[in-house]
């Protein structure tokens, strides 16, 4: 059937086809590019998930038979080739492959919907809708490989630490945090939601004598944004520590994120270099400005905020042009913080939570937990909430749970600090925004 394998099988990708094995035959299986014809020569660019390499097809060369094959191809369609590496300082990696065999694996339909070689420009809204089109470029292909690069070193520096993964529901009976923010669904006869966090379930994990935990997963929120910095559907990184504090789980997530950037400089230099963004990696502990001083700052900035006032938009910029790079946020207002947020000791206007930021983009909430229960209840009840809704949730803290802290970053917003993207919805890879249902 035609289209099939059979026996042909990938031999090299496009970036192993080097000056090095000039002289070898190789097989190499992708998408065409670009094509183009000057005479009596056909010049095709294939691409793979490496990058591209030239086919070099001179009348003289080549079988009339292969020659009719390859000016049959259509550009996006999707391809093998055998033949014979040559060096050609000119072309991609410094070769050519002088085909000697093709084959079609699938034709692609024309017109394309956008054009991946970018000659002709697209909107955002145009590039979502045929986003497999879109990935295809190697600038929006390498914010996915850094991703993953990130999710990688995530996981591996939770492991050497003696963290243990856990999965947590997504389809709750109540508000994580109280919120109102929450999608509803269908769930047979009863009432339920998506998860907008897996904080209760962590702190519950707490109570199971897990130690320590960290989850990767998705998180819903019905806020009704239209930014560049929010989504309805996001990734979130979370950790919890028992016997730990926010000082502690602050240089937890400070080292982390140092070797973030150490791992994507060192293993996603091509792809860095495509995006023209340069990592620099913070020497030791990142800077920390409680919230007093933070308002302090502001204020001096000509950006009016009261104590007590959540950072508005113009107050993080302001803040983020005077401490600029990876900062902690600490000491907020008890207030303005989650029910199960530790107030301090002496002055309870204050709590043990954290914030950390990049420059104006918040990357990361966490804080020292309230673990005993009469204060855990207490604080639910000021803040307007019935501790009936928190059944489940509050028993676990009736039978010994430890002191514990932990924090849940924003993967989305923090792939946008490595890959230097100003709008969040280039760092996912089928957004869900107000608007955004599809693909």
């Amino acid at each position: 059937m035609q289209g099939l394998l059979n026996d042909w099988r990938r031999t090299h990708y496009a970036k192993q086809t080097t000056p090095e094995i000039a002289g070898s035959d190789v097989t190499i299986m992708g998408w065409v590019h670009e094509i183009r014809a000057l005479g009596g020569i056909i010049f095709v660019i294939i691409r793979d998930v490496t990058g591209r390499v030239q086919l070099t097809a001179p009348s003289k060369k080549v079988d009339a038979e292969i020659l009719e094959e390859i000016r049959k191809f259509r550009k996006e369609s999707v391809v093998a080739v055998r033949g014979l590496v040559q060096e050609a300082p000119k072309a991609p990696n410094g070769v050519e492959i002088i085909p000697k065999e093709i084959k079609v694996l699938n034709l692609s339909n024309q017109p394309l919907p956008m054009d991946p070689t970018e000659k002709v420009q697209a909107g955002i809204d145009t590039r979502l809708d045929s986003r497999f089109l879109d990935i295809r470029k190697e600038n929006v292909s390498a914010i996915f490989k850094i991703k993953g690069q990130m999710f990688h070193t995530i996981r591996d520096y939770f492991y050497d630490n003696g963290f243990y993964e856990i999965n947590t529901p997504k389809l709750v009976a109540s508000a994580t945090e109280g919120g109102t923010e929450l999608f509803p669904i269908t769930y047979f006869e009863k009432e339920a939601f998506l998860g907008q966090s897996p904080q209760l379930y962590k702190q519950m994990m707490m109570g199971a004598g897990m130690d320590k935990v960290f989850e990767i997963g998705q998180i819903f929120r019905a806020e009704e944004h239209d930014t560049l910095r929010h989504l309805n559907e996001a990734v979130s990184i979370d950790a919890e520590a028992s016997f730990m504090d926010d000082v502690d789980v602050m240089k937890i997530l400070n080292d982390m994120l140092i070797q973030v950037l150490k791992d994507v400089n060192n293993n996603c230099a091509d792809e860095l270099a495509i995006l023209g963004q340069e990592l620099e990696v913070p020497k030791g502990d990142f800077p920390v400005v409680t919230y007093d001083e933070a308002v302090d700052i502001i204020n001096s900035r000509g950006v009016e905020m009261e104590w007590g006032e959540d950072l508005s938009r113009e107050a993080e910029k302001a803040l983020g042009d005077t401490m600029g790079g990876f900062y902690f946020l600490t000491e907020w207002p008890s207030a303005i913080k989650p029910f199960y947020v530790m107030p301090k000791e002496g002055d309870e206007k204050y709590s043990h939570a954290f914030d950390l930021m990049y420059n104006n983009l918040e990357l990361s909430s966490g804080a020292t937990r309230v673990h005993q229960y009469d204060l855990l209840v207490k604080q639910i009840e000021e803040r307007g909430l019935n501790p009936a809704g928190f059944g489940s949730y509050l028993k676990a803290f009736e039978y010994g749970m430890p002191p514990h802290a932990g924090w849940g970053v924003g993967a989305d917003r923090l792939t946008m600090v490595l890959t230097g993207s100003e709008n969040i919805r280039e760092c996912v890879l089928f957004p869900r925004d107000r608007h955004r249902l599809t693909p």
